[in-house]
């Protein structure tokens, strides 16, 4: 437990620091980055996540419900947030400056904080076993280009020591999730189906956010060989982990 909140934190910790330390990059690199990290995302969420929300038959019925709140419910958070967590930058132009920096943070504290949940340890639910390193890489991948674009957008609005506060503040988020399903579990103040519903409405929101990066990353839906291999050298890392790592 300690090691996946000090993962979870330190890879968005770090990749906020490099937005700030190094000043001067290319976004082509950025897009290559976030399209190996949303194939890797949308590849986990189909062959990890999904086969277990729904292997368990009790759930199983409500559990498309869930997902698909999940979906709807990441397209507000990415209203409140701007889109930050597919890499939506707004560095330049006036894309969504309308969205105050407490509108943009609490709409990427709660999708960071909900997909914490993910890897909370409840050993009394056998059928689930999210906390498994798939998942773990699979956040951690989505992490780093979430908070590097969080702090590129922050530094054309604020101060570098505002800055690294609310980056700590976003560390934070996921790390936090996990920890509090945990405690709230284990003090039964939820029980199984919350889990459940709540790993769904997550799922959900993974699949949201990896499908709208591969789509947005094909302007014009023309092909493009480079992007194709990126994808397919994710699906099949993701492949290799669930299945023969």
């Amino acid at each position: 437990m300690l090691i996946n909140f000090g993962l979870l934190f330190f890879s968005a910790l770090l990749a906020g620091l490099v937005a700030i330390l190094v000043p001067h990059w290319r976004e082509q690199d950025f897009k290559k980055v976030l399209i190996f990290a949303g194939s890797y995302l949308f590849s986990i969420t189909i062959l990890h996540i999904f086969p277990e929300l729904f292997a368990d038959r009790e759930s199983a019925y409500y559990m498309g419900l869930y997902i698909l709140l999940g979906f709807l419910l990441q397209q507000l958070l990415e209203f409140m947030s701007s889109g930050i967590e597919h890499g939506h930058l707004h560095t330049h132009g006036n894309g969504h400056k309308g969205n105050t920096v407490t509108t943009l943070m609490v709409g990427l504290f709660l999708h960071a904080f909900l997909e914490g949940t993910l890897l909370s340890k409840q050993p009394e639910l056998s059928g689930h076993h999210h906390g498994s390193e798939t998942l773990l890489i699979g956040m951690i991948l989505h992490k780093i280009p979430e908070a590097f674009a969080l702090v590129a957008v922050l530094l054309t609005r604020l101060k570098k020591r505002l800055v690294m506060i609310l980056l700590v503040v976003f560390a934070l988020a996921s790390p936090f999730g996990m920890l509090s399903t945990d405690l709230l579990y284990s003090e039964a103040l939820i029980g199984p189906d919350t889990i459940n519903m709540l790993f769904g409405l997550v799922a959900g929101g993974f699949l949201h956010i990896s499908t709208t990066i591969i789509f947005e990353s094909s302007p014009q839906h023309k092909f493009q060989l480079q992007k194709l291999l990126i994808i397919m050298l994710a699906a099949g890392l993701a492949i290799l982990s669930e299945y023969v790592i």
